[in-house]
């Protein structure tokens, strides 16, 4: 499953040059995230409420083009993989005009308890986790 959010790029995003500023992809990337797990049905805070944490554990971009001030973005995300352990999602962000491609990223989530603890998600919370594995591309 591949979903779309749609943002734009608001003033304070930006830096001197007009440019949206690198720091602002993360924050896109969790946006479409919660977003992602929205579209298909799941509640981020539902999940966290029963236990289920996914801290981040890592994260990466990767520049190709710059975004501007008032642009309209698209952020394309789906999960690349799902292990007992983590999640990894991947993420594309494009000028909605145009449709380039301006960044391309990757979140790795672990699965925690809430002492952050990792957990086997598969044993803890089954039916989460057989939702969440459907939705990934890759095992």
């Amino acid at each position: 499953m591949i979903t779309e959010t749609k943002l734009i790029v608001r003033y304070a995003e930006t830096d001197q040059m007009g440019i949206v500023h690198h720091a602002v992809y993360p924050i896109w990337f969790e946006a479409a995230r919660t977003d992602f797990l929205k579209q298909a049905g799941m509640s981020y805070s539902k999940m966290e409420a029963d236990g289920l944490l996914l801290p981040l554990a890592e994260m990466h971009c990767r520049f190709k083009a710059s975004a501007h001030y008032e642009d309209e973005i698209v952020v394309k995300t789906e999960i690349k993989k799902m292990t007992y352990a983590k999640v990894v999602f991947e993420y594309k962000v494009y000028r909605e005009a145009d449709r380039r491609l301006l960044v391309e990223g990757g979140t790795v989530h672990a699965c925690t308890d809430r002492s952050l603890k990792p957990i086997n998600v598969a044993k803890s919370f089954p039916e989460l986790y057989q939702a969440i594995y459907t939705l990934s591309t890759k095992e």
